[in-house]
């Protein structure tokens, strides 16, 4: 049996970005019963639903979101997690900076992956009141990191 990966995907509340890319990695991984995935944010307010727009993008592609509610970063959560997966280098340094303890499972989101203008390791910009369009470029970057995440947890993990 191949050991448990505990992937936390993190931004700043909670509500758009991570729990988008938490559903969309769980979908990724669903044949897979070797991954657990969850989310948070580094200013999240604990019990907030997911947005509007995360949500429809999820239901336009027939993903199941679960029973989402956001929930702050914690020691427990990054005790727990094999992979942190961090929004921008904002994100990653408010996680280096308070949990340190921590820091050899912080990468960022887009790491690994090339997007193409933006480079290796780009920000995934925040969609918050910007629009659907916005987060459909937030939809078209995960699809195109998500694939890369799991190739380096695989090839990382024992």
């Amino acid at each position: 049996m191949a050991a448990k990966k505990s992937v936390l995907f993190v931004c700043t509340g909670n509500t758009c970005r991570s729990p988008l890319a938490e559903a969309l990695f769980r979908d990724a991984v669903k044949d897979r019963d070797d991954f657990e995935v969850a989310s948070a944010g580094v200013s999240a307010y604990p019990g907030s639903p997911m947005s509007g727009e995360s949500m429809a993008i999820l239901q336009k592609r027939g993903v199941d979101p679960g029973e989402f509610l956001s929930q702050p970063v914690s020691d427990e959560l990054l005790a727990e997690a094999t992979h942190v997966f961090a929004m921008t280098g904002g994100h990653l340094a408010a996680l280096h900076s308070k949990w340190p303890e921590h820091e050899d499972k912080f990468y960022l989101m887009c790491e690994f992956v090339d997007l193409p203008g933006r480079g290796i390791g780009a920000d995934v910009p925040d969609p918050i009141g910007m629009g659907r369009k916005a987060y459909e470029e937030v939809e078209k970057t995960f699809d195109a990191a998500i694939p890369t995440l799991i190739a380096f947890i695989d090839q990382t993990s024992a």
